[in-house]
């Protein structure tokens, strides 16, 4: 099963005709594993086959093309293969792409997380592929998650301890994915949230499929005082919140992992909750799946997944597919 890099990023299959997160003139079908940035075509008006909840994030972030849903685990046929999406737990919508032909099976997992995040509808994967495409973002053993629900305690101790002290608890999250697993995490507090104004327009995807976010409103420089806040990284240099006398900003990403980035963000809790599966999770699902060979893509340093693979006798190489990661 032949397939080559496609513009900025993304794969094309010439004897297949179909593109993955990726535009390519030639291709009869694209289609799309989740609506980050990296992975939308750069053609925002192209013919694009995803998830329900990912063409509806899509065309919130700028995508005006023609838009194809598909259900999770039914097959579509798309001239000489079969297509079957699988959901992948990074967040909501997010698939892994199940290609088969006639001698070939092959699943391009795109972003993945397992165990899922909870604002997402769960992991899923099919028995055994021939070929596996994996993201590797957190590819060396160093980075070995905590337990969902150590997490979520994390995350709910962090705000309420903050509001006792009469300190308005600030999120550093992007705003897709990460912000609204936040917001669902926070719901047992029952304490009024805001959102950074970009996040808060997508939120209502995830209303809409079932996702508690809890009580929430936009960002509102004037009224924010005492609420809990999400909002990027990046805002905090424009202002956001700076009115504030007293806050405490706790940075939620699997970089938090690293302590340096308590100081490079002023942060005062790094809270590592990640989009994507922790070095161990990736060795096990590659393992799970038996594939004749793996192509590492997005990693520190594939010489080490290549490594561990090998000693489970697993054959791979490494897929350059530069990104600009959200997480």
């Amino acid at each position: 099963m032949r397939f080559q890099k496609t513009g900025y990023h993304g794969l094309y299959f010439p004897d297949l005709g179909i593109s993955l997160d990726g535009y390519h003139p030639k291709a009869e079908y694209t289609f799309v594993s989740h609506a980050h940035a990296d992975h939308i075509p750069r053609n925002k008006k192209t013919v694009a086959f995803a998830t329900e909840p990912t063409l509806e994030l899509m065309k919130l972030r700028g995508f005006s093309g023609e838009s194809n849903p598909l259900k999770f685990e039914e097959s579509f046929e798309a001239g000489k293969c079969k297509i079957t999406l699988y959901p992948a737990g990074h967040i909501l919508g997010s698939a892994m792409i199940h290609i088969q032909t006639d001698d070939t099976t092959l699943l391009y997992t795109g972003d993945y997380r397992t165990p899922p995040s909870p604002a997402t509808e769960g992991f899923g994967a099919p028995e055994q592929v021939d070929i596996l495409i994996t993201e590797a973002t957190f590819g060396l053993p160093i980075y070995r998650w905590k337990s969902s629900d150590e997490l979520a305690k994390e995350v709910r101790d962090f705000a309420a301890e903050s509001l006792h002290d009469e300190a308005t608890p600030i999120f550093l999250a992007y705003n897709l994915g990460k912000a609204q697993e936040i917001m669902n995490l926070l719901v047992p507090l029952n304490h009024p949230t805001m959102i950074h104004g970009a996040g808060f327009k997508l939120c209502a995807v995830y209303e809409k499929h079932g996702i508690d976010l809890g009580n929430y409103t936009a960002y509102d420089r004037d009224t924010c005082a005492g609420k809990i806040l999400i909002t990027p990284s990046s805002a905090l240099a424009k202002g956001f919140a700076s009115n504030l006398a007293k806050v405490r900003i706790a940075y939620c990403s699997g970089w938090a992992a690293n302590e340096s980035r308590r100081t490079q963000l002023n942060a005062d809790r790094l809270i590592p909750i990640s989009d994507h599966l922790d070095f161990f999770e990736l060795i096990r699902f590659c393992k799970s799946l038996n594939p004749q060979k793996v192509y590492i893509t997005h990693t520190p340093n594939p010489d080490v997944v290549q490594h561990y693979l090998e000693k489970e006798g697993i054959e791979s190489a490494f897929l350059d597919l530069v990104a600009e990661t959200e997480d």
